[in-house]
Order: C-alpha cells, then structure tokens, then sequence
C-alpha cells in the first residue's frame, strides 16, 4: 500500500479500500478459474435448451400442438407464396402465346392481301437465276464466242500447206510428277492427231510452224479429242479442271487441243516460268490469226487451249464419234 494513502491517525480512505477489495477479487479468479469454462457453459445450456424443448414436444400435447401449428402456418405461407408465383407465371405465358398467336395471324392477313405484289417481286427476283440455270446445259459462260477470221496472209497458207504432225513424244514425258501437279490424269489423255477436225488440225499445225519457225518455241500436244466419259471424270475432279460436262465441250468433237512447250525434251506448262509466259502470248496471238479461239482470254484463263468454233457447228449435240 502506498504510505501517503494512509492518514496520520492510520485511517484508511474508503475509495482506497475498494480498490483494494477489486484487485484482491480479481486475483482469487484469476488463481481459481478453469480455461475454457465459458465454452463449456454455453454448450450445457444448449443441450439443456433442447432437452427441455424435446421433453415438452414428447410429454405436453398444448406445446405439441402449438408448434406443430405454428409449423403448418409456415409451410402454408410458402406454399402460398409458391403457388401465386406459378399462377403469374401461368399467366405471362398466355399472354404470350396470345400475342404470337395475334403476330402470326397479322401475317398471314399481311400475306393475302399482298400475294399479288409478293408473287410478282419474287417472279421478278427468281428469273435470270433460273435463266441462267437453264442455259448452263448449252453453254459455257466463259468461252469467247466471236468467230475469228484468219487475215489474208494466214488464209492463204492454210489453203496451200500441207502439214505433217510432229512425231509423237514417248509416255514418260507426260507422267512426271512435274507434269502431274500442273494437270492431273495427263498420262490418259489421247494425243492422236486423226481424231481432231480436219480444219481444225491444219490450223493448229501452223500455229505449231510459226511458233517454231518465228519464234523459236516448239509446242507439244497435250490432249486433243476428249471422249465423254474422261470429260465427266475431269468435271468431277473440280472447278480447277474443268467446269464442262460431257458434250459441254468442243474436245467431244475434235474441235479443241491442250497445249504447251519443250525444252530441252521436258514439258514445260506451268506460266510461272517467264519463258513459258511469253511463248503463251506469242501462241494466243498466233492462234487467233489463224482463226482459233484462245483460252487465255477466259474469266478462268487456260493458257494451253485452243478451240475451233467452225461455221455451221452448234455446241451441245451428240458426237458421232
């Protein structure tokens, strides 16, 4: 205790003295009180909580009752709630089918009181489509179809020559890989020049001479009559072949030759080469001085081709061949 609490006559203050009665309580709980005795606490009034709550449910029918009526009110409520909510729902959905109901029906009435204007703009939308359907079976879109005239110069030397196809060159050199990736099914290909149009082999045989004799290209035959059976395999094949079916064609008729270059005894087709590019310009000029119709003027260019569209002929009809 502190000294100057204490008066002279050694009475001790009251305030002075409860604080010593605090401090002295606090330490007999410190020494005395056990950890973890709140925990425990709390625990026993639980489970005496519920003991007692589980004795009235089993021993007092009133308590019984009245919880049990309680519980049946709470799932009344819910039920309740649950099933307002079901008849709303019930009802947005028929307000719903109802408006689709009145759309469709606006629509169909829209519908017959405008068939005539309906029929008519789809008439009008639905006619080159069909137009052009319809006239693919007879022709080809692509093909240049103006007749060219040879100039004097060129018509007499067709009149006068007489030209001998080159030797024929042997299979291998149609069946390298090289040759396969620039045109696929080449080695199958008929390269006799008997089979082709009589004008049209005279005409081709001089592009072949001046190409040689002035410009320094030797041309090879690649493919010249095509039996309708291999132009349908070809059509099958893709675009990137052929877009004509059997008869589409004037290699059906001996009215059409494939075509490219030699160097060196090795075919060469492919325009990548800037050698091989200008011999095709040179051989499309030349051909169509003579008359023949040139491939390279194409939407879908075929540089190599060359067709005769002979006077009289019409495109479509079976070949006696």
């Amino acid at each position: 205790m502190n000294p100057g609490l204490i008066r002279r006559n050694n009475i001790v203050p009251a305030y002075a003295e409860a604080g010593l009665i605090l401090r002295s309580s606090i330490a007999n709980y410190n020494r005395f009180h056990i950890p973890g005795f709140s925990l425990i606490a709390v625990v026993l009034v639980a489970y005496f909580t519920v003991a007692v709550f589980a004795a009235a449910l089993l021993l007092l029918p009133a308590v019984r009752t009245t919880v049990f009526d309680s519980v049946a009110q709470f799932h009344g409520r819910i039920s309740r709630r649950a099933s307002d909510r079901a008849a709303r729902a019930r009802e947005h959905l028929a307000q719903s089918a109802k408006m689709s109901r009145s759309t469709l029906s606006g629509m169909q009435n829209l519908l017959v009181r405008r068939r005539l204007l309906i029929a008519t703009t789809t008439g009008i939308l639905a006619t080159p489509p069909l137009i052009a359907i319809a006239l693919r079976g007879r022709q080809l879109f692509q093909y240049d179809d103006t007749l060219r005239v040879p100039d004097e110069k060129i018509a007499a030397l067709l009149k006068g020559e007489q030209l001998v196809p080159p030797l024929p060159l042997p299979p291998e050199v149609f069946a390298t890989r090289e040759v396969e990736q620039v045109r696929p099914a080449l080695k199958d290909a008929s390269r006799d020049w008997n089979l082709l149009d009589t004008d049209f082999r005279t005409r081709l045989l001089l592009v072949y001479k001046i190409m040689r004799e002035q410009h320094g290209y030797e041309m090879a035959l690649l493919e010249g009559y095509r039996s309708p059976e291999r132009q349908n395999r070809l059509a099958q094949m893709g675009s990137n072949v052929t877009n004509a079916a059997a008869f589409q064609s004037y290699h059906q008729y001996g009215l059409a030759a494939d075509n490219a270059f030699l160097r060196d005894g090795k075919l060469v087709i492919s325009e990548k080469d800037p050698w091989a590019m200008r011999g095709y310009q040179l051989y499309g000029q030349v051909a169509e001085e003579v008359g023949l119709t040139w491939g390279g003027r194409w939407k879908m260019m075929d540089l190599g081709h060359v067709e005769y569209h002979k006077p009289g002929f019409k495109l479509g009809r079976s070949s006696a061949r």
